[in-house]
């Protein structure tokens, strides 16, 4: 990796990792690209540290887990506070996740879980008290994470299956 930028390799790793990075070893990479078990490991070990490998998250069925509410929390956050409102509103129990969007008006998202309905209510009430204006909430369904099929655009080595 050169100043941040991935080369085919790195974004092959990246695509596969996407699919199952508890399941999915090292050299289970190597063999699919061709490679030795060392340098996929070195390059993970790069990925790591630059920053571009954050983490290994699971997926929780949160309604499996008895947290059948799961809802999004559509807020509208002064732009100069944003960032430290986002961070805040990450220490509420019952906020699972936050995204920052680069608008003026409903420019903070939260994730939220709960039991019933008191939870959320409890939840929405911390994010006004906190300063975020709730504008909208959406009850969701479900979600569903998928991985980017884009890593592979430029792979030139082994044959890669896109079918796993």
């Amino acid at each position: 990796m050169k100043d941040g930028e991935l080369d085919a390799v790195d974004r092959a790793i990246l695509y596969h990792l996407q699919q199952d990075a508890r399941h999915t070893s090292s050299s289970e990479i190597a063999d699919k690209l061709d490679l030795s078990s060392s340098t996929i490991r070195t390059r993970l070990n790069a990925l790591e540290e630059s920053g571009i490998i954050r983490g290994y998250h699971i997926d929780i069925d949160y309604d499996l887990a008895g947290y059948p509410l799961y809802t999004k929390v559509i807020c509208t956050a002064p732009v100069p506070e944003r960032d430290s409102l986002a961070a805040d509103a990450r220490e509420i129990q019952g906020v699972t996740a936050v995204r920052e969007v680069m608008t003026g008006q409903r420019n903070v998202y939260v994730n939220a879980i709960g039991r019933d309905h008191d939870d959320l209510n409890r939840i929405s009430t911390e994010l006004n008290r906190l300063g975020l204006e709730v504008v909208d909430e959406q009850l969701i369904r479900d979600e569903y994470v998928c991985q980017y099929r884009g890593f592979l655009d430029e792979f030139d080595g082994a044959e890669l299956s896109t079918d796993e």
